[in-house]
């Protein structure tokens, strides 16, 4: 019930842009508001060919910005792996397992008083942060025990 509206939200956000709603840009937005796995474009694409063969990889990666630039995801670029994109624009932080690159969101206190000290400290006008713990997820411990 909470994803249908945040997705009503978006899908509503969008019209008021004067964002055309095609039946590609809805099955994207509710596959990302579904997923809890931060998916790449990639395998959105792949999720979703089947239900429309005509869309392409470019159709993916074009609404992904335009519901980025929209304020309805966030990408995530970690080093050299593919972006993946969130649709939970809540304050919250991620753990990356190094194993296997799966995303787990973690909810912990916003750092708000952080970069507020940070912009005190230093003169700058801090924007954002970033937080993210790496480690090895429990699906990989069973794979690769510690020696």
């Amino acid at each position: 019930m909470i994803m249908n509206s945040r997705l009503n939200v978006a899908v509503e956000k969008l019209k008021q842009n004067g964002v055309r709603m095609t039946p590609q840009r809805h099955a994207i937005l509710n596959f990302l508001f579904s997923s809890m796995s931060h998916p790449t474009a990639d395998e959105i694409y792949k999720a979703l060919e089947n239900n429309f063969p005509n869309m392409s990889v470019a159709t993916v990666y074009n609404n992904l910005r335009l519901f980025k630039d929209a304020g309805l995801v966030r990408e995530l670029t970690y080093g050299d792996a593919s972006s993946r994109f969130d649709a939970n624009m809540t304050e919250h932080y991620h753990v990356i397992c190094k194993k296997c690159g799966k995303i787990t969101d973690f909810d912990y206190p916003s750092l708000i008083d952080a970069e507020q000290e940070a912009s005190k400290n230093t003169g700058y006008r801090v924007e954002s942060h970033r937080m993210e713990f790496y480690g090895v997820c429990p699906g990989c411990q069973h794979e690769y025990p510690v020696n």
